[in-house]
């Protein structure tokens, strides 16, 4: 049975390595679908609003790309590992509360525990979305390889997950990725 929220008709659950485009397509697809139909849940939103109480940190500024965001990164991703080990489904269950529109897009599925959550929870109706770039696309974005981030398990626990219902080749190809997130836009309609 699923938790709080509605019955949501499609969740897609977004993975990729930081600067990979994880927020540019969601964001995308919104846009083009309607924040009346589709709805964009960020998993890193409750631990950081969390962790922000929990610290005496200012949590708009943890949501942003800033620099005071990184200067907290290594501890935040050691904080919600504990939480996750605690209670696997703690942030799963807190972005779902209240959500009525018929399509989820969850932006930033790190773990295949958040993928069996879902599943669990709403079972047929979630599919995976793996977006990829290279790693030059990415640098070209500003990642910059951060020891203790990109090498923890929030970057590389779906690494070797092989089960994606989709990948989105996101290398900076506009009209490549165009074509990807059009196919994608014409199966979300079809579960409207």
């Amino acid at each position: 049975m699923a938790p709080l929220g509605g019955a949501p008709r499609l969740v897609l659950l977004f993975s990729g390595k930081r600067k990979s485009g994880k927020d540019f397509v969601t964001e995308a697809l919104q846009s083009r679908l309607g924040a009346d139909v589709c709805a964009v849940l960020r998993l890193s939103g409750p631990l950081k609003e969390q962790y922000a109480q929990e610290h005496g940190l200012n949590f708009q500024r943890l949501l942003d790309t800033s620099t005071y965001k990184e200067a907290f990164r290594k501890d935040m991703i050691r904080w919600g590992e504990e939480k996750r080990q605690a209670d696997p489904g703690f942030f799963c269950r807190k972005i779902v509360e209240g959500i009525s529109q018929p399509i989820w897009l969850v932006s930033d599925t790190r773990r295949v525990s958040d993928i069996q959550w879902f599943r669990e929870a709403y079972g047929a109706v979630t599919q995976t979305v793996r977006v990829i770039a290279l790693e030059q696309s990415r640098q070209q974005r500003g990642w910059v390889f951060t020891p203790g981030v990109d090498d923890a398990e929030s970057e590389c626990g779906l690494d070797n997950f092989r089960d994606f219902d989709w990948v989105i080749e996101n290398h900076g190809v506009e009209q490549r990725l165009e074509e990807q997130l059009e196919n994608l836009i014409e199966f979300i309609r079809s579960r409207l």
